[in-house]
């Protein structure tokens, strides 16, 4: 059995065995998952992390096959990470992405991972950014995020990736007002996908009218609305240019290093609290909440007062 950073050396050697194992660690939560994540971080942030979110039916997936065409004729490479609804029996990732990205996935210069969002309403499960943080570290220049498309509750693509694209189609129209309150507004560069279609011109007012609202200054980013077609591979370079644009905005402004501490953080606080549920939820004190929820049901006592109780006898157990 191989060391830790052995495996990690095959990992930064881009052995896309050991990448693929390397994923498949993480995703699966062995206990040696947290080892191999501190083992590869010295190798991480050197890809650039887009994030394609949007609505289903956006045309996401097509997007994120005629981009990636368009990087390996830059000779970039390009890793994947295509994130699919958690099928209730296994537990996996329902849609096979290396059949609907078939074009790509023989590329040696791509590769290609679908993941299960494991019940995250976010659309991203935080073992996405462990995967993210794999193919990093085997050295792909830029990392693509494609996201189950879940409305206004897809907000946590913003905490994974530098740059954000959100698609939309002309059918999104009628419900751009409703959106902006939530998915909207993380928006770096919006794509409005599909625009032969009937409805485009208003869609595109109706994200123009909600970019007026949006506080700017001379220091910050203003979204562009980006028109494509993605079957017909039609304003795609106008995307990767702006893309670019955006990257280089951010570096020229530092805004970038201080979007990633933002990201970092926000990903932090969420280990320290995975941390804290499993050692809270430590079999026995599991088990008394089991026993204990009669006396709930029954008025005895109140949901917060059993709170206090388990989270009493979690201090305590800490100052031991």
């Amino acid at each position: 059995m191989i060391s830790t950073q052995e495996f990690s050396e095959r990992i930064f050697s881009n052995d896309k065995r050991a990448v693929s194992r390397g994923i498949t660690i993480v995703e699966g939560e062995m206990t040696d998952s947290i080892e191999l994540l501190k083992s590869i971080h010295k190798r991480v942030g050197h890809g650039y992390r887009i994030g394609i979110t949007g609505p289903p039916g956006a045309g996401k997936s097509t997007l994120t096959n005629q981009l990636t065409k368009l990087l390996r004729r830059e000779n970039k490479t390009v890793g994947i990470i295509a994130v699919d609804p958690t099928s209730p029996f296994t537990g996996g990732a329902l849609l096979g992405d290396r059949v609907r990205m078939s074009e790509i996935g023989n590329d040696p210069g791509v590769f290609i991972r679908s993941m299960a969002t494991r019940g995250s309403l976010g659309g991203i499960s935080k073992k996405t950014i462990d995967a993210a943080d794999v193919l990093d570290a085997a050295g792909y220049e830029y990392i693509l995020l494609e996201t189950v498309g879940v409305g206004q509750s897809e907000l946590d693509i913003a905490s994974a990736a530098d740059t954000t694209l959100v698609v939309l189609v002309p059918e999104s129209g009628d419900s751009i007002q409703a959106m902006k309150a939530g998915l909207m507004e993380i928006a770096d560069i919006f794509i409005l996908n599909k625009s032969d279609r009937p409805g485009a011109d208003s869609s595109l007012m109706a994200l123009k009218t909600i970019l007026m609202m949006r506080d700017h200054n001379s220091a910050s980013w203003m979204p562009d609305i980006i028109k494509t077609i993605a079957i017909e591979n039609y304003g795609i370079e106008r995307m990767s240019d702006e893309i670019a644009k955006h990257r280089k905005f951010q570096i020229d402004n530092n805004s970038l290093v201080h979007k990633r501490e933002k990201n970092f953080q926000v990903r932090i606080k969420g280990i320290v609290e995975y941390f804290f549920r499993n050692e809270l939820w430590e079999a026995e004190r599991a088990e008394n909440l089991r026993k204990s929820l009669s006396g709930v049901v029954e008025g005895e006592f109140s949901p917060y007062e059993l709170a206090e109780t388990i989270f009493n006898d979690f201090k305590l157990t800490l100052k031991k």
